[in-house]
């Protein structure tokens, strides 16, 4: 699934939420997302800046990858584990 906005343009929004004077309602309007959305990318991006957010997705997918090795080893565990009780 192709996501609409960039890591960049998050934390743009994010920042113009953050101004002075600034309607949360009118920033979402102006970029077409709901304020559950802006609240939502405020929660995890909240703080960062766009180096952060590039490092942050980085490690996101690396997780991935481990966490898919990790779930092919425990197979292959569990598969010579179940060909070793048996009797020949």
């Amino acid at each position: 699934m192709k996501k609409r906005f960039s890591e960049e343009q998050i934390i743009g929004i994010l920042r113009e939420g953050e101004a002075d004077g600034v309607v949360i309602r009118d920033v979402c309007r102006k970029h077409n997302i709901t304020e559950q959305t802006f609240f939502r990318w405020r929660t995890k991006f909240g703080g960062m800046t766009v180096s952060d957010a590039r490092r942050l997705k980085d490690l996101e997918s690396e997780n991935a990858k481990l966490k898919k090795i990790v779930a092919e080893q425990m197979l292959a565990i569990e598969g010579l584990k179940e060909i070793a009780t048996k009797k020949w």
